[in-house]
């Protein structure tokens, strides 16, 4: 984890355990099938690409997955937030924030991000949207 403070710039998160190891094993695996079957055309190196191809997408689910409950999770949480930190004449406005809505406010600080939720439900901002308007930003190092 680094030192500096995150912002718009850097809040971007890889695993290079994910990212750069296992993908980049799993792509040479399927190009190297792919050569094996060109070769050799027959059931063994068709099957070899199959299995490759569906160890790929087992790797991109396995990402996909967690990252499906945390953007489940951080919904929760920002609703809970804006409860807490919203006049209560504005709670009902709370479950018109979309997922993607909900996403970007995360890393509001609580001073602006009641005010910034109110922005993206009047202007229909989307998550890049609402991460651009952030003047006072709250890092967020749990996500995975």
């Amino acid at each position: 984890m680094s030192n500096a403070p995150q912002s718009l710039k850097n809040h971007t998160k890889f695993d290079p355990p994910f990212h750069f190891l296992l993908t980049s094993v799993l792509l040479i695996n399927l190009g190297l099938a792919i050569t094996f079957l060109v070769q050799r055309k027959n059931l063994p190196s068709a099957w070899f690409v199959v299995l490759s191809v569906a160890a790929i997408v087992a790797l991109f689910l396995l990402r996909h997955y967690p990252l499906k409950v945390q953007d489940r999770v951080i919904r929760l949480e920002e609703r809970l937030r804006l409860q807490a930190l919203a006049p209560a004449e504005w709670h009902a406005q709370i479950f018109r924030l979309s997922e993607d809505q909900l996403i970007g406010l995360r890393f509001a600080a609580d001073d602006e991000v009641v005010d910034l939720a109110k922005q993206a439900l009047e202007h229909n901002l989307n998550r890049k949207q609402i991460k651009e308007r952030i003047r006072n930003w709250r890092a967020d190092h749990w996500r995975v």
